[in-house]
């Protein structure tokens, strides 16, 4: 008796002062203690057994939700990773070191001691209503549910991180390409052998929409009606675009003697038919028809399609179709994702077929895309994409604000998005970290957000000289440098598909409307590839010429590099000209 009666003490003490706090219910309290209605009669009957049996359970009840809710608070961040089936540090944390590395590197997460307890309270409290789980943070429940999301991003130090962990942080959000490439592959198969009829069947699948006639010439579209600020707002990027692409044709063609009588040239001529891929998912983006067409048009491609899903009424976006009109753009394809990409890679009987595709995509367009680069389409691509993708550094003296909405404009692409914090240990980082969860918790695309977030990052590092290094290893799609003097920085970097250098230059400039082009690779191909420009609508051939002189002067030298690797037709070639071997 003596030891129900302790533990019936203890639990009172506990309930009072949890019901002081806040932390606890009434309600809920009310339901712990609630018998079944099948046992309601024998627990009357053995009320006086039951009161501190009901007591004991309780309290261990409550122990062990109030232990699993520190358990569940501690690994919240590695479990959303395995969900999202992405880890930064992939497996090279051992389950050994978890424990201690979980409050330093993993989650570096404050909060004041009386707060933290009385949320652990109120956690074990709901743990036991609902099973386990909990998805909000206790404070300001307010998102579409009832509660408030948990937007942060995980923060490490980098000196502290194990060099196989400091190469996983270079790791991207995993993308299944085995089973994407299994939904892909019978698309573009199906749309090669049946043209037009695969791909009405696919739009009208996937988009619930059948347009007819599938393919226009854009001079059959009306005028479409805009907004006068939005027209406006498109006309000031178009004449942006135009004027930085225009630029890059001034150095385009070559000519030079190299010796006496040797003549090299490299004359530039536009591909003969593009392809341009708009999407039209879960946000439109006339600003790639921009991106895409300008330059396809100072490039003089005598055949430019565009791509872009309906909407469902079978018409298109009117802001695609003003910027599509605006850059000379010839005809419209009334479809979307892998049967679009197939139509214009192998042609159809609406649709001409293409040489050259671009544009962003979801992964079953980069997966088609990538087909078709390899089949006996004979078509080629932009480059490999994968999600959108920024990093940015800042310093102690950066706007948090300025620096949370930079991470969180990226981070509101797609779910598969990946945003990255560089900093040194000057800065502080809990300021950005709220100003992240503050802003996304307003965005109306938070849900897409939390869930980039979850593989989100960021890291600690020791001088600037570490932050140049680690973001040339991360070779970001986008890089935003905020600091005093970035400048200073830009000699040094040397991976990116675009920089946007200082306080005054957010990445939304670059995506829009400064006059740089948005098409960049991801996934860090900026390593080895170069962002959508002219020259990727322009093929370039060199030219030859050779006088008398010239081949007597460099003859001798061509015939004996053809006798030294074995080619005699080659060698031939020159010295019966130079009447050697007559």
């Amino acid at each position: 008796m003596f030891f129900f009666f302790f533990f019936f003490v203890v639990i009172v003490f506990f309930l009072e002062r949890d019901l002081e706090n806040g932390c606890v219910d009434k309600r809920t309290l009310l339901c712990l203690f609630l018998p079944r209605e099948k046992e309601r009669e024998r627990e009357k009957e053995t009320r006086s057994v039951a009161i501190p049996s009901l007591s004991l359970s309780f309290f261990f009840k409550y122990t062990v939700a109030l232990c699993e809710s520190e358990k569940r608070r501690r690994y919240y961040y590695m479990e959303r990773s395995v969900r999202a089936n992405f880890s930064p540090l992939g497996a090279t944390a051992s389950s050994s070191s978890e424990s201690s590395s979980l409050n330093t590197s993993w989650c570096r997460r404050r909060s004041a001691p009386r707060r933290r307890g009385l949320r652990r309270r109120r956690l074990a409290f709901l743990a036991m209503n609902s099973g386990g789980r909990h998805d909000n943070d206790g404070e300001n429940d307010d998102d579409d549910a009832g509660r408030r999301r948990r937007m942060t991003i995980a923060t490490h130090v980098y000196e502290e991180l194990s060099e196989a962990e400091q190469k996983g942080l270079l790791k991207r959000p995993r993308v299944d390409f085995t089973s994407i490439a299994n939904v892909v592959d019978p698309i573009v198969e199906k749309v090669r052998d049946e043209g037009d009829a695969a791909v009405l069947e696919f739009t009208e699948k996937f988009d619930k929409v059948r347009p007819t006639p599938l393919v226009e010439k854009i001079e059959r579209f009306p005028p479409p009606t805009l907004d006068p600020t939005a027209r406006e707002a498109f006309d000031v990027a178009f004449e942006n675009i135009k004027k930085f692409h225009e630029a890059q044709a001034k150095n385009g063609e070559v000519d030079v003697t190299t010796m006496a009588g040797v003549r090299c040239r490299r004359v530039a001529r536009p591909i003969g038919s593009v392809g341009l891929y708009v999407p039209g998912g879960t946000a439109v983006l006339p600003s790639t028809a921009l991106m895409l067409a300008v330059p396809a048009m100072i490039a003089k491609c005598p055949i430019v399609v565009l791509a872009t899903p309906p909407l469902k009424d079978g018409t298109i976006c009117p802001e695609v179709l003003y910027c599509a009109k605006k850059s000379g753009v010839t005809h419209i394809l009334k479809a979307g994702g892998a049967q679009a990409v197939a139509a214009m890679g192998y042609g159809t009987e609406t649709c001409p077929k293409v040489d050259k595709i671009f544009g962003p995509g979801n992964q079953f367009v980069t997966a088609a895309k990538m087909n078709l680069q390899n089949s006996d389409a004979m078509c080629a691509i932009d480059m490999p994409a994968g999600p959108s993708e920024v990093l940015v550094v800042a310093d102690k003296d950066a706007n948090p604000s300025h620096v949370a909405a930079d991470l969180l404009s990226q981070a509101e692409h797609g779910p598969d998005s990946q945003v990255v914090l560089v900093v040194t240990p000057d800065v502080n980082v809990e300021n950005i970290v709220e100003e992240v969860r503050v802003q996304a918790n307003k965005l109306p695309r938070a849900e897409i957000t939390e869930k980039a977030l979850s593989h989100s990052y960021c890291v600690i590092v020791k001088d600037m000289d570490e932050v140049v290094r680690f973001s040339n290893a991360y070779a970001p799609e986008h890089l935003i440098v905020n600091v005093e003097d970035p400048e200073s920085l830009l000699p040094s970097l040397d991976n990116a598909g675009s920089i946007f250098m200082g306080r005054y230059t957010p990445e939304s400039v670059g995506d829009y409307a400064s006059g740089t082009n948005h098409v960049l690779p991801t996934y860090g191909f900026s390593r080895m590839y170069s962002g959508v420009s002219l020259d990727s609508f322009i093929k370039h051939m060199t030219v030859q010429e050779l006088t008398k002189e010239g081949i007597e002067t460099l003859g001798p030298h061509v015939a004996k590099m053809a006798e030294v690797e074995g080619l005699d037709a080659h060698r031939l070639a020159v010295t019966l000209r130079l009447g050697l071997d007559e």
